[in-house]
């Protein structure tokens, strides 16, 4: 009741009363800020990781002594695998594309067959503009990413050129490769660095156009825990049955990945910083109420307090302001992580700008990822520094006897 009746504003102690405001907001937007950065951040890697590895396999398989002639029984002994999700054998390789109208942009095409295409799903389940890879083995057409085909003016169903320049070989020299096909479907991963380069095209096409004749450069491997690649490794080079060079997908984007963590856990320690200031605006605060209140600890100790009471009643009051700043902080964040992609919308609408641009983060849309033990971990440290701050407050109100007290007043 006295520590409650000592946070309600009056007029002597509209100061303190300012203070603990303050310290209630910091303490409230500091949270909310930790949450909503750290779920973006979460939501960003997560994104990022969920496109690459839906595209790019999680172990790739090149021949080190002969060309991969063999695939088709490479892949099966390594599909029979216990814990491979896919394999796919491929062909790899970079051209020029151009449109009807025009215009030129740099692509990797990749040859694969349908069925491995299909299970694609970051590919067969975003098909756009009326397209369809059912077929895609006969149907001697290509499948562009939705940006590609809008930087280029084209729709499923026309026409893209190719210009690759592994051509012919002539008695002038190698000649440069010019060839169209049609376009059956166009995809939107999400990231828009694949949507803008990639191309699928039908293996035994894609072996012709790249003069690979019954070869692949690589075999793509895909395991349904892309966690435990590392204990996998082993056992599907000992299927492959043949010596090949194997790179799995960490080692691949180990540089990418570690200066997101690297960033994630300097954004946490700064953003951290805000909470540790409201908690200072606490201590602050607390100071000032003890001075104001010393008469009431006076007369508190005359009818037989303890100091332990009186400890309790002010640590109560300064903890009140952290743990309800912190469960505000706690709501708000949630709640700007549940509705952040409609937050950005509005943003830009109002701004007239596009926040989080795909050409410069890559995704298409602004993610969140709440992590309940990182969520957890924010509440729990933004307490613990409440507590901290009011603490010392407490101990000194404690220590004041009723005469040093009534002086103290």
């Amino acid at each position: 009741m006295l520590a409650l009746r000592y946070l309600r504003p009056r007029r002597r102690q509209a100061f303190i009363s300012v203070i603990a405001g303050f310290s209630f907001a910091g303490i409230m937007l500091g949270v909310a800020t930790l949450v909503i950065v750290m779920a973006v951040m979460n939501g960003f890697r997560n994104e990022l990781l969920d496109k690459i590895l839906g595209i790019n396999g999680h172990l790739i398989l090149q021949p080190v002594d002969t060309p991969f002639t063999d695939y088709d029984a490479v892949a099966r002994r390594i599909a029979a695998v216990a814990g491979v999700r896919n394999v796919v054998p491929l062909v790899e390789g970079q051209a020029l594309a151009s449109g009807q109208a025009g215009g030129g942009s740099g692509v990797l095409v990749r040859g694969v067959r349908g069925a491995d295409l299909e299970r694609l799903p970051k590919v067969a389940d975003t098909i756009q503009d009326g397209g369809s890879i059912a077929n895609f083995d006969t149907a001697h057409g290509v499948a562009v990413g939705a940006r590609l085909a809008q930087s280029l003016g084209l729709r499923t169903g026309d026409s893209i050129t190719l210009i690759s320049p592994r051509g012919a070989i002539t008695p002038m020299g190698v000649a440069p490769r010019v060839k169209s096909y049609p376009i059956v479907a166009t995809f939107e991963i999400g990231m828009s660095e694949y949507d803008a380069t990639f191309v699928f095209m039908p293996l035994d096409e894609a072996q012709a156009y790249f003069n690979q004749p019954d070869q692949v450069g690589a075999i793509e491997v895909y395991v349904r825990d892309p966690d435990r690649i590392g204990e996998m490794r082993p056992v599907i080079e000992a299927a492959a049955g043949r010596p090949v060079f194997a790179t799995d997908w960490r080692q691949r984007n180990v540089t990418f990945f570690s200066a997101l963590e690297v960033e994630r856990n300097v954004m946490f320690l700064i953003l951290m910083l805000i909470v540790l200031v409201a908690a200072l605006n606490i201590i602050s605060g607390m100071t000032m109420l003890v001075k104001d209140k010393g008469r009431d600890i006076a007369i508190l100790r005359t009818m037989g307090a303890t100091r332990g009471a009186i400890m309790r009643i002010f640590f109560i009051t300064g903890a009140s302001i952290g743990v309800v700043g912190t469960l505000a902080g706690l709501v708000l964040g949630v709640v700007v992580c549940l509705n952040i992609e409609s937050i950005r919308e509005f943003i830009s609408w109002i701004s007239r700008t596009e926040v989080f641009s795909p050409d410069l983060y890559f995704l298409s849309r602004l993610p969140a990822d709440m992590d309940g033990t990182e969520t957890t971990a924010i509440v729990l440290m933004a307490l613990a520094l409440s507590f901290l701050a009011t603490a010392y407050p407490s101990w000194r109100a404690a220590r004041l006897d009723p005469v040093e007290a009534l002086r103290y007043e």
